[in-house]
């Protein structure tokens, strides 16, 4: 039997350093299936994707993945233990043996003892200590660690979060790393093999990225913009005609009156953010809470969107189609295929929040691509 790896991904645009990973896991592990949980319309830095679902599923099946299954928006636009709750609770439904994923430190084994160290009580009073000090969050918990064992790479940060679920779902999934060979943050196209970050922002400054993604890619991005801003007004109004936002997921109670504040002094969805902008709430938590706003994730819906209710296949090869036939009678939750067939309410957000990303698309686009989220999907490669 085939060896069933994971992998947890964005593709905010898939890029060589995706690739690289990809062949990477192909070299490590000789004909093993190869599974993508993919966050499709918003990601969990709180930003679009460059490049709608359907598009990035036969990006997937191009470059040798097996099976495509969405990250449902509920975990994918949240901090990183609950992006890595959904997206554990899929690969564990879908049997996977082991989880890739890329790392600074490219040290597994520090990273599943520092796991189990996060489930003390004398690390939650520390990380408790920094929150009250004013750290944010991703500090406090990099800076919790006994004997000075600092994690603050955001990569390491979300691999933690993905071996704390493991531990926590007991699954029986083998964690397994690769060299982050770039850092996260760089703005800088320095080589072929340069950060997601840094390609969004060449396309925001229209500057040459050609040689940091795979050609195919290129073709789908070089007529691209910084369309994030195109959301702008739609936030705008939202926040201007809420009594409360408050209501809102990761809208903390304090910030909703600075926020309706600072929105009518600001010209576009950065200058909101960097007037916002403290040691407390970060850019990216910033930019998460703007995206529960626009897209109306209440905290509510969060309580009621606490764990996985269905699997949404979006695409497979051959093997991949074998493999969800062979395993289906043992997944827990229900396997969809077809948008008309699937009635939860998780499933009925999703649609909702489809709708949102399309809705600054030009109307021909839309109109297609929305067709082809309720009559194309599964995408079948080859065919």
């Amino acid at each position: 039997m085939k060896t069933t790896v994971g992998v947890i991904a964005e593709y905010n645009p898939f890029h060589n350093g995706h690739l690289y990973q990809l062949e990477q896991i192909r070299s490590l592990e000789k004909d093993a299936l190869i599974i993508v949980v993919l966050s499709t319309s918003f990601t969990e830095r709180g930003i679009p994707s460059y490049l709608d679902k359907y598009t990035k599923t036969k990006l997937c099946l191009k470059y040798g993945i097996d099976l495509v299954v969405e990250l449902p928006f509920p975990f994918a636009t949240q901090s990183a233990d609950i992006f890595a709750k959904g997206a554990i609770q899929i690969l564990k439904n879908l049997k996977v043996d082991k989880l890739y994923f890329g790392s600074e430190c490219n040290d597994v084994e520090k990273l599943i003892r520092l796991a189990k160290e996060t489930f003390s009580e004398e690390y939650q009073e520390k990380v408790s200590m920094y929150l009250k000090e004013g750290k944010n969050y991703p500090t406090a918990l990099g800076k919790a660690f006994s004997n000075s064992e600092m994690v603050t790479t955001p990569n390491d940060l979300l691999g933690l979060s993905y071996i704390k679920e493991i531990i926590r779902q007991e699954c029986k999934i083998t964690p397994k790393t690769i060299q982050r060979t770039n850092s996260f943050h760089e703005k800088e196209l320095n080589s072929h093999i340069a950060s997601a970050t840094s390609i969004r922002q060449a396309i925001i400054q229209k500057k040459d990225f050609s040689k940091a993604v795979p050609s195919s890619v290129y073709e789908l991005l070089k007529e691209k913009y910084n369309f994030e801003e195109s959301y702008f007004p739609f936030l705008k109004y939202k926040i201007l005609s809420s009594d409360d936002l408050s209501i809102y997921q990761t809208v903390d109670e304090g910030i909703e009156n600075r926020i309706q504040k600072v929105i009518k002094e600001s010209n576009c969805l950065e200058d909101l953010i960097q007037k916002l902008k403290t040691k407390r709430y970060t850019y990216n938590r910033l930019k998460r809470m703007c995206v529960h706003i626009l897209c109306n994730f209440t905290k509510e819906k969060a309580k009621a969107f606490t764990d996985i209710e269905y699997i949404r296949i979006l695409g497979f090869s051959d093997d991949g189609q074998k493999y969800l036939n062979r395993i289906k009678k043992e997944i827990s939750v229900p396997i969809v295929t077809t948008l008309s067939k699937g009635h939860f309410d998780m499933l009925e957000y999703e649609k909702q929040i489809t709708s949102i990303y399309l809705s600054v698309f030009p109307n021909k686009k839309a109109q297609e691509l929305e067709q082809l989220e309720y009559s194309k999907f599964p995408l079948h490669k080859g065919r």
